[in-house]
């Protein structure tokens, strides 16, 4: 897909940047180079690749999943820049 100055102009607007006339050419065929390497992409065939979420590989750590009481209220509102009462408290932001 080929881009033009008037559609580069038109990106530019919406992506509110300011480009000077004189630049919305080299614009315009960076643009379309991107649109073409994207093009390339969508031809490779990934059938069967397995996505990753690294380059090496790694296994996800898991925890046992265990219903707890939970119980840390105290360790929780030490944190806490203001706690009365067992809950944090906050500024007053309605009048």
């Amino acid at each position: 897909m080929a881009i033009d100055k008037d559609t580069a102009r038109r990106v530019a607007h919406l992506a509110r940047i300011e480009v000077a006339e004189t630049d919305l050419g080299p614009l315009a065929a960076e643009l379309s180079a991107i649109l073409g390497f994207m093009e390339q992409l969508a031809e490779v065939d990934v059938a069967g690749v397995e996505p990753m979420t690294s380059v090496t590989p790694m296994k996800l750590k898991w925890r046992a999943d265990e219903v707890t009481a939970g119980g840390q209220r105290d360790a929780v509102l030490a944190n806490a820049p203001d706690a009365r009462s067992g809950f944090f408290a906050v500024p007053k932001v309605v009048e």
